[in-house]
């Protein structure tokens, strides 16, 4: 039986990641606490005692040798103290040897409860000890069951707790699959699993960019913002002060590998869009509502407000599907966007036949000082300008209808002087 007994602290103590002697320690106070309440009879002062070597357990409860007992719990009479000590007497106090299992069915109930319990509340505060500060980083398991509540994963003798909500839509899980996920918070009071991972944080996508570009991991080559719709649609701002590299390239990999493995790990179905980032705002959202050409920008500091204007064929685009690119170019660049078709400032307009005769008629009567017949007539013979009248001749002003000779001569030495 003794060995038995150290054949399950050791198996405890490697299935859950316990210290054997915090399992012990555990295992002894399961037995006091069943002593303290057993139903038939129960101590106050109760010391538990484990041999390591051999795995046995002895217990005693601390008694006061009385004539007469008042309180079983802390007192023994001397007749029964002689029992186990013969040389015992009024006023001693001994430590009396308990057999646990003549505690009773209840009491030894009591004590597989506590030490459950006991081995659970150790389980949890090795696993919170040992994930301490890891919040926000990327943890890899794999499905150990999935129910109503989310899925299970095991992370190696500890467990951790994806809901629903926090997984990937569409995305399913069969249990032995392997899934990395983001550690969101531990769980410290609440019942369930101590670990709270999740799948839909935008965190998640750039911890796999830290994780997949060295670039990014070793400084070269900095996030500045992300904004994502979990398993639609993600947008990625990055920078970098080396002018030899090109942060977007540097983030696509060469044949896009290094995005594909990204994608693939979202599930294959998210689109992530990687844009520059710029310290001109205009120019910033231009890379962000990509791939729509922005035709005016106006910035609204008071309202925290970007006023963008787009050409009718590139509103749809700019928008998105269901909006979603603009309002993820909102979320990455922390301003509210505001898009508008734009529409070009008006030009001059072209006259008509007949304004143009009657801008020629009101022309001549003003330079040439001639009445509105004289220089309809003008018009009528095809001159509609004072350089057009200078190419004519003497002889052509004579022939105009209704134009005298002396009025033709002052006109051709009006336009030749």
């Amino acid at each position: 039986m003794s060995s038995d007994m150290m054949q399950m602290v050791e198996y405890l103590s490697k299935s859950r990641g316990i210290p054997t002697e915090d399992i012990i320690e555990a295992m002894k106070n399961s037995v006091r606490e069943s002593a303290k309440k057993s139903a038939i009879r129960s101590y106050q002062n109760v010391e538990v005692n484990f041999n390591e070597r051999t795995g046995s357990v002895t217990c005693f409860a601390k008694l006061a040798v009385v004539d007469q007992v008042l309180d079983p719990r802390l007192e023994i009479s001397v007749q029964m103290a002689r029992t186990q000590i013969p040389g015992a007497k009024k006023g001693d106090e001994i430590s009396w040897k308990i057999d646990p299992a003549q505690l009773g069915r209840i009491s030894a109930q009591n004590a597989q409860q506590y030490l459950n319990n006991a081995l659970m509340e150790l389980e949890k505060r090795h696993v919170l000890t040992r994930f301490q500060g890891q919040e926000g980083q990327l943890l890899t398991g794999t499905v150990s069951r999935v129910d109503r509540n989310g899925v299970y994963i095991s992370f190696d003798k500890a467990e951790g707790l994806m809901p629903h909500k926090e997984c990937i839509p569409g995305e399913k899980f069969d249990v032995n699959d392997p899934v990395t996920v983001l550690l969101k918070a531990l769980n410290r009071d609440k019942p369930g699993p101590c670990l709270q991972v999740t799948r839909t944080s935008p965190l998640f996508v750039q911890r796999l960019f830290e994780r997949e570009v060295s670039e990014i991991s070793d400084g070269t080559v900095v996030i500045k913002g992300i904004a994502r719709e979990p398993g639609y649609r993600t947008k990625i701002a990055v920078s970098t002060d080396e002018a030899k590299v090109d942060p977007i390239g540097a983030c696509v990999g060469k044949r896009g590998m290094r995005v594909r493995t990204i994608i693939s790990e979202l599930g294959g179905m998210e689109k992530v869009d990687i844009i520059k980032w710029d310290p001109d705002l205009k120019v910033y959202v231009a890379n962000a509502l990509k791939p729509a050409e922005l035709a005016q920008v106006e910035i609204d500091e008071k309202n925290n407000q970007l006023n963008v204007k787009v050409t009718d064929e590139m509103f749809s685009l700019s928008i998105g599907k269901k909006g979603q690119n603009s309002r993820l170019a909102a979320r990455l660049l922390g301003w509210n966007i505001n898009i508008d078709k734009y529409v070009p400032a008006a030009g001059p307009r072209e006259l008509t036949m007949q304004e143009q005769i009657q801008q020629a008629v009101e022309l001549f009567e003003q330079t040439l000082g001639v009445d509105e017949a004289l220089a309809q007539a003008l018009v009528g013979s095809g001159y509609h300008s004072v350089d057009g009248l200078r190419e004519a001749t003497l002889e052509d002003l004579q022939d105009v209808e209704g134009i005298t000779p002396e009025v033709a001569e002052r006109i051709f030495r009006f336009t030749h002087q």
